[in-house]
C-alpha cells in the first residue's frame, strides 16, 4: 500500500466563542427562513429541481454546523460557551418547530411528492427523501386548522425547552456524598486514591464520592457496608431533583400533543415511524420477554439471596432479613463473579491499560471493516479539537490498497471534567453526504464522549472489562456514523429507525467476549502479557451470569417508558410507577427508599421517549447477525465487509428490515437472542 495521502477534507474547526455561536445561529436560521420563503412561492410550479434539491442542499450543508454549535454544551470546559450552546440549540429547535408548521412550504413539498410518488425514473433514495420530508410535515399536523397548529407549535416548543433544560441540569450536576474511609471499606485503594479528601467542620477527614461513573459504580460494586451502598444509590437516584418535575410535565405535554394530532397516545404517534409500528407490538414483545425471563430470574435471585445470607453470616451480621435490595445487586453480582467464577474485576483491569486497549480495539475494526485509523497528533497542522485531552483520528477505507478512500474523522473525549456530559455516548457531529449540485463527497465527523479514569503517575488508566464493552459499544455508533455512504445527510450513518440504532453497537459488544479477541486486546500494564487462559475462560463463562436479572432491569425501564407514553392524558403516578414497577419486574426490593431516578433517566428526554424498548428489540437482530455470520470466526473479513456494505453503509436510506433480509438471506428471528440468554425458544 502506498502511504496515506492528506485527507481530501479538512477537519472541523473548534474556535467558536459565545458571540460567534450566537452569530452563526442567527445566520443559519435566516438562511433557512429565506429558502422556506422561496419554496413557499413555488406551490403551483414546484419540482424536484426548484424545491427538493435546494431543500436537501441546505439541510446537508447546515447539519454539521448546527450539530457542532449544539455539541459544545456537552463538552466545553467554558461555562459561557456551554450556555451559548444551550441557547443555540433552543433557537434551532424553536425555528425547526416553526418551519415544520408552514403550510405554504408544505404545499410545495406535497405537490412534488404527489407528482413523483409513482415515478419510475427517480432513484430509490431520492424517492425516500421526498416521502420522508412530506410525512414529516403531515405528522406536524398541517391538515388541522390554524388554531390547532398554533397549539401544536406551542406544545413542541415547550417540550424542546424542557428537554434542553433537563440535559443541561444533568451536565452541570456537581453533587456528591462524603464518606469516611471506614464506610467505604471494600472499595479498592486504587479507587479511593482518586477521591478528593475533604475536612469537615468538626475536623474529620472524609472522601468525596461524586455521581460520575468512575466514583459511584465502584462504591456500589465493592462497598461491603450495605448502608453505604444504600446511601450512594439513593443519592445517585435522587440527584438533580428539579428534573423529576420536568419529566412529569413533559409526559403530560406529550399526551396533549398526541391527542391534538389525532393519535390515541404519544406512543402511537412515535411508533408510527419506527420498525415496531404500534404500541401493541412493543407491549407484546416486552410482555413475552418478561414471561420467558422471569423463571430464570427467580433462580438467579435465589442464588443471590443465598450468597447475601452467607456473606452476612461470615461477617457476623444478622441474617434474618432475606430481602434483596436494589442496592445489593451490583455488590453481590460482583461478589458472585469473584467467588464462583474467579472473575476479579480489578485484577482483570490490569490487563486493559486504556491506551493499549484502544489501539488493539481499533485493529479489530480495521480488520473486519478494512479500515485504517491514523491519529492526528498535536504537532500536525490538521489537529484541532475542543479540549487538549481529545484524541483525533482520520479514518480510511482500504478496499483498494493503491487508492485508499477517505472515510471521515473521529474524536475520542475520554475523561471526566467539570460541566462535561457525565455518561458514555457517541455524538454524530457532521453527517456525510453527496453534494446535490457538484456530486462531490462530503465526509462525516463523529465523537465518542466517555468518562474513564485518567493515567496516574505510577499507573496508566486501567479499563474494567465492562468499560471495554462500553467503549466497543460507543465506537460501534461512531463507526456507523463514519461508514454511512448516502446521498442525503438525513440518512447518514446512525440516522436509522430509533429501534434499530443500537443494533450495530450491540453486535460489536460480542467481540469483547470472544477468547481470541480478549487475548489480543489484553496486555498487562507491567508485564506486557495477555490475559491468562484461565481468566479468559472465567470471564467468558461469566458473560450471562444473572443475565435474566439484567434484562429484567432493562424491561423495567422499557415498561416504565411505555406506561408513561401510552397514557391518554399523561396523568400517571410516576413515583409509584418507577418504584413499584421495579419491584414487580426487576425482582429487587426498594426497602424503605422511594427514589425519583427517572429524573436522571436521560433517555426519557433525549429521544428515547416511547423508544427504550429499542435496546432489547435491536438485540434480537444483533444476536442473529453475530451467530449467523461471525460466531465461528469473529474476524471473518468477508462477513465483515458484507455487513459493512449492507447495513452500515446504507444508513437510513432503505428500510432496515430489507437490509437485514439482504444480509441474512432470510427474515431475522429471535432464536440466537434466546439462546444467548440461556432460554430455549
Amino acid at each position: 500500500m502506498t502511504s496515506l495521502p492528506t485527507p481530501p477534507q479538512a477537519p472541523m474547526v473548534w474556535n467558536h466563542t459565545p458571540d460567534s455561536i450566537k452569530s452563526y445561529t442567527e445566520q443559519l436560521i435566516n438562511e433557512a427562513r429565506a429558502l422556506d420563503d422561496k419554496i413557499a412561492s413555488l406551490s403551483e410550479t414546484a419540482t424536484i429541481e426548484s424545491v427538493i434539491k435546494p431543500y436537501a442542499d441546505l439541510e446537508n450543508k447546515q447539519a454539521g454546523l448546527i450539530n457542532q454549535l449544539s455539541f459544545y454544551q456537552h463538552v466545553s470546559a467554558d461555562k459561557e460557551l456551554r450556555d451559548a450552546s444551550n441557547e443555540s440549540e433552543e433557537k434551532f429547535n424553536a425555528y425547526s418547530i416553526e418551519a415544520g408548521l408552514r403550510e405554504d412550504v408544505f404545499k410545495s413539498i406535497h405537490k412534488v411528492y404527489v407528482d413523483t410518488k409513482d415515478s419510475q425514473d427517480l432513484d430509490a433514495e431520492t424517492k425516500r427523501f421526498i416521502q420522508k420530508v412530506n410525512k414529516q410535515y403531515e405528522r406536524n399536523g398541517l391538515a388541522f386548522p390554524l388554531e390547532t397548529r398554533e397549539k401544536i407549535k406551542e406544545l413542541k416548543q415547550q417540550l424542546s425547552t424542557l428537554a434542553i433544560k433537563f440535559s443541561k441540569n444533568l451536565g452541570e450536576e456537581t453533587e456528591f456524598i462524603l464518606f469516611t474511609k471506614e464506610q467505604l471499606k471494600g472499595v479498592p485503594e486504587d479507587i479511593l486514591s482518586q477521591f478528593e479528601e475533604v475536612k469537615t467542620d468538626d475536623g474529620e477527614i472524609k472522601l468525596k464520592m461524586t455521581f460520575k461513573y468512575p466514583d459511584i459504580f465502584p462504591v456500589l460494586k465493592f462497598a461491603s457496608n450495605p448502608d453505604t451502598r444504600k446511601i450512594a444509590f439513593s443519592g445517585d437516584q435522587n440527584k438533580v431533583p428539579e428534573n423529576s418535575e420536568i419529566l412529569v410535565k413533559a409526559v403530560k405535554l406529550r399526551a396533549e400533543l398526541a391527542q391534538l394530532l389525532g393519535y390515541n397516545n404519544f406512543s402511537e404517534y412515535i411508533l408510527e415511524e419506527r420498525m415496531a409500528k404500534t404500541p401493541e407490538i412493543v407491549n407484546n414483545f416486552l410482555a413475552d420477554l418478561r414471561v420467558k425471563l422471569k423463571p430464570l430470574g427467580d433462580k438467579e435471585l435465589f442464588k443471590l439471596k443465598e450468597l447475601k445470607k452467607a456473606d452476612l453470616k461470615a461477617r457476623g451480621l444478622p441474617t434474618e432479613n432475606t430481602d434483596y435490595y436494589v442496592w445489593d445487586q451490583r455488590y453481590y453480582h460482583t461478589k458472585m463473579l469473584e467467588t464462583e467464577y474467579k472473575v476479579d474485576e480489578m485484577k482483570i483491569a490490569e490487563y486493559f491499560p486504556m491506551s493499549n486497549t484502544i489501539s488493539k480495539m481499533l485493529e479489530i475494526y480495521e480488520t473486519i471493516f478494512n479500515l485504517k485509523f491514523v491519529e492526528i497528533i498535536k504537532e500536525d497542522k490538521l489537529y484541532n479539537t475542543w479540549h487538549e485531552e481529545v484524541k483525533q483520528f482520520a479514518v480510511w477505507k482500504l478496499d483498494n490498497q493503491e487508492d485508499p478512500e477517505f472515510v471521515g474523522y473521529i474524536y475520542f473525549d475520554l475523561h471526566p471534567r467539570k460541566g462535561k456530559y457525565g455518561h458514555a455516548a457517541n455524538f454524530g457531529l457532521s453527517p456525510g453526504y453527496t453534494d446535490i449540485f457538484t456530486g462531490a463527497r462530503v465526509y462525516p465527523s463523529t465523537s465518542l464522549v466517555c468518562n474513564f479514569t485518567r493515567d496516574k503517575k505510577d499507573k496508566p488508566s486501567l479499563l474494567k472489562h465492562d468499560e471495554v464493552v462500553t467503549f466497543f459499544h460507543e465506537l460501534g455508533h461512531g463507526i456507523h456514523d463514519l461508514l454511512g455512504k448516502t446521498k442525503y445527510s438525513r440518512f447518514s450513518g446512525t440516522s436509522v429507525s430509533w429501534d434499530f440504532v443500537e443494533m450495530p453497537s450491540q453486535f460489536l459488544e460480542y467481540f469483547t467476549w470472544c477468547e481470541d479477541q480478549l487475548k489480543s486486546l489484553s496486555q498487562h500494564y507491567q508485564t506486557g502479557k495477555p490475559l491468562p487462559d484461565e481468566l479468559i475462560q472465567s470471564l467468558i463463562k461469566s458473560k450471562n451470569v444473572n443475565g435474566a436479572m439484567f434484562n429484567l432491569r432493562q424491561l423495567h425501564f422499557g415498561l416504565f417508558d411505555m406506561s408513561l407514553h401510552t397514557s391518554k392524558d399523561g396523568n400517571v403516578d410516576i413515583d409509584s410507577l418507577w418504584n413499584d414497577l421495579r419491584e414487580k419486574v426487576a425482582l429487587v426490593k426498594n426497602g424503605d427508599v422511594k427514589t425519583k431516578g427517572y429524573g436522571s433517566f436521560g433517555h426519557m428526554m433525549g429521544g428515547y421517549a416511547s423508544g427504550y424498548y429499542g435496546y432489547m428489540w435491536s438485540q434480537v437482530f444483533a444476536a442473529d447477525i453475530f451467530y449467523s455470520k461471525f460466531k465461528g470466526n469473529p474476524l471473518n473479513v468477508k462477513s465483515g465487509l458484507e455487513y459493512r456494505d449492507k447495513i452500515l453503509s446504507r444508513g437510513g436510506s432503505r428500510e432496515e428490515m430489507d437490509n437485514l433480509r439482504d444480509l441474512l438471506g432470510r427474515d431475522p428471528n429471535s432464536d440466537a437472542f434466546l439462546t444467548e440468554l440461556g432460554i430455549s425458544s
